[in-house]
């Protein structure tokens, strides 16, 4: 019955979708009605890309609904997992900021496999009180504005982190501003925080929180108020709520306090991001004092807000990985002295370190992702864990595109991991793979948990 329900929903879903037009300026278009049949609209070279790839989804969910009567669950949820390696290089055809916006649409209206295998035992841990069934996370930058968290959770990540959010609704930098640099596995983006402001996120993740409790209601049973809560204020995983500045403005302090006010209530951590390279100015809030001064106006404007048992939610920091010996050291000093809950290390670099700088497209402005950060921001990460002597929690992002990769950033100093890029590339597969090889890695080396192997490079 549970998998006559899917299919159903599923074929609904995607009839709907089928009648969708990709267009430049995003998913989910309609078509004219005042068009005639003698003066049929030309469909844009995008539009038709688009619909052959929805018939692809349709056809898989036909084949999957073929096959899910002979499959137990587990084994369906494979199948589906693996089937999206044949969807996803029919995104390249498309242009890049529109494959993106069809990815989120298609995560927004569940047209993705959901999870429902159990991680492994061994990549489970608790952080800020909150318990993690896995450290893998999306990074912020594919969920800007909330419209798939839902879905996103479902794929099995840990974590996923939507955002930056401005307070205002800004374009961003203008257009083409998302470049791919495939054979390298690499992106370099000048998006500049195109955001649709924190009034809108706030009534999606509203809507999502509400139906968080709810579900919690109807399934209660008493706890203790001391119990490890399981997921978080959105799901079965952990949300973060990454903060923004909008660019013209002229009091940064004050637009992240405006994001705390409005966004706290329904994150599980919050993200002071102050280090894009697309936003003139904002790397400068990295230095001493400005992040000394930024910071308390931050936790001041969120501790003075009323919470329940569970308190306020964690404050972290994303930082840039061009950052000099004592640019590290000051942030380190800070984040110590403060008491930062965490640091996420790190955001995208405008270095082009090789094969990227010999590409046609290295000249581009904009920051790098992807595969040729990697070293660099593992080297960074590394650097903070011993200045940090280990007391705060860090989150590895920069070039994670396998499980081995995700277990190095762990043992350079990484309690949790981001990816953004390659997931991009590789799609929804790409996550059970990460998870599965990452706990190979953690089993073959004699470790017990995540967390046992949290800074093993730097002992």
């Amino acid at each position: 019955m549970a998998a006559r329900a899917w299919r159903s929903s599923v074929r609904e879903k995607l009839l709907r979708s089928l009648r969708c037009r990709v267009v430049e300026g995003g998913f989910g278009s309609r078509q004219s009605s005042s068009a005639t049949a003698g003066s049929a609209p030309k469909i844009p070279p995008s539009s038709k890309k688009g619909r052959l790839l929805t018939g692809a989804m349709i056809g898989l969910a036909i084949a999957g609904g073929a096959y899910v009567s002979t499959a137990d669950e587990a084994k369906f949820c494979g199948w589906l997992f693996k089937a999206t390696k044949v969807v996803n290089p029919l995104f390249a055809l498309l242009d890049a900021e529109v494959a993106h916006q069809l990815a989120v649409s298609a995560a927004a209206h569940r047209l993705i496999p959901k999870e429902k295998r159990p991680d492994p035992e061994i990549l489970g841990l608790e952080v800020w009180g909150r318990k993690f069934t896995n450290p893998v996370g999306l990074a912020a930058g594919f969920d800007k504005n909330a419209e798939a968290v839902e879905g996103l959770l479902g794929l099995g990540f840990g974590f996923v982190e939507v955002g930056s959010v401005t307070p205002v609704p800004q374009e961003g930098n203008p257009k083409p501003r998302i470049f791919r640099l495939r054979q390298e596995g690499a992106i370099i983006n000048r998006c500049g925080f195109n955001s649709e402001g924190i009034v809108v996120v706030a009534k999606r993740l509203g809507a999502q929180h509400g139906k968080r409790k709810m579900e919690e209601t109807s399934s209660s049973s008493s706890s203790s108020t001391n119990e490890v809560k399981h997921g978080g204020k959105a799901g079965p995983g952990i949300l973060g709520v990454n903060l923004g500045k909008n660019k013209n403005s002229e009091d940064a302090a004050a637009d992240y306090v405006q994001g705390v006010h409005t966004l706290s209530q329904y994150a599980d951590y919050l993200v002071i991001n102050i280090s894009s390279p697309n936003t003139p100015g904002l790397r400068k809030l990295q230095g001493r004092k400005q992040l000394k001064d930024l910071v308390k106006k931050v936790q001041a404007a969120r501790d003075e807000m009323q919470w329940a048992e569970e308190g306020p939610p964690p404050l972290l920091v994303k930082i840039a990985p061009d950052l000099s010996k004592q640019d590290l050291d000051d942030i380190a000093a800070v984040s110590l002295a403060l008491r930062l809950d965490g640091l996420i290390i790190s955001n995208t670099t405008v270095s082009r370190p090789p094969p990227v700088d010999r590409h046609p497209l290295a000249g581009e402005s904009g920051g790098l992702s992807g595969k040729p950060l990697y070293d660099l921001s593992t080297s960074i990460l590394k650097e903070m864990y011993i200045l940090t002597r280990g007391k705060i929690p860090l989150i590895g992002c920069g070039g994670i595109s396998s499980g081995e990769d995700a277990y190095k950033k762990i043992r350079a100093g990484a309690t949790l991991v981001q990816l953004y890029t390659a997931f991009a590339y590789g799609g929804p597969a790409l996550i059970p793979q990460i998870k599965a090889e990452l706990a190979e890695c953690l089993a073959r080396d004699g470790f017990k948990s995540v967390q046992e192997a949290v800074g093993a490079d730097c002992r």
